[in-house]
């Protein structure tokens, strides 16, 4: 797949460069970060499976570079998209699998200019829609799509099925 690099990248001072499955080790070390912010004490194990799940050439991964003067740096956001399918339309299109930026350098406009990489690559592709997940306690992030233009289509709901509720509300 295409990912290379967007010629509207607009985040002065930042590199932004094409991410390859070789960079599994990495982005597992991101999925982590992310998910350790959101609750630190949440299992990680799940993650490499994931990655390893889903990592090919055909899942555009992007790096974001620091400025450096001494050239070598350690990437401080990232995004990766893999594919979902539309439940409504059947039509299969780039779903955002990890969008990352480090504390330390947000509110820089990283995720915004990762999202329009994302967008631009897509179109490109011929793609008419992108989607994405977001943990409905994270009001940066929601707040941050909403404002790019995107919209809840879907409610996840989910039960906690653990061990001390025995009961079967479908049992008759």
């Amino acid at each position: 797949m295409d990912n290379r690099q967007n010629d509207a990248w607009a985040v002065a001072g930042y590199s932004l460069r094409p991410g390859f499955p070789r960079d599994r080790a990495t982005l597992v070390k991101f999925m982590e970060r992310t998910y350790r912010e959101l609750d630190p004490h949440q299992p990680l194990g799940h993650i490499a499976a994931t990655v390893d799940r889903y990592l090919s050439r055909d899942t555009p991964l992007w790096w974001v570079d620091p400025p450096s003067p001494g050239g070598v740096t350690t990437p401080v956001a990232a995004l990766w998209l893999g594919f979902a399918t539309d439940q409504r339309s059947g039509a299969l299109h780039p779903y955002i699998l990890m969008l990352y930026v480090a504390p330390d350098q947000r509110r820089r406009g990283l995720a915004t200019a990762l999202l329009t990489v994302a967008h631009q690559w897509a179109q490109r592709q011929g793609h008419r829609q992108i989607s994405l997940q977001v943990f409905s306690d994270n009001s940066a992030a929601q707040a941050l799509y909403t404002a790019l233009g995107y919209q809840p289509e879907a409610i996840l709901m989910k039960k906690d099925l653990g061990q001390s509720d025995g009961e079967n509300p479908l049992a008759g």
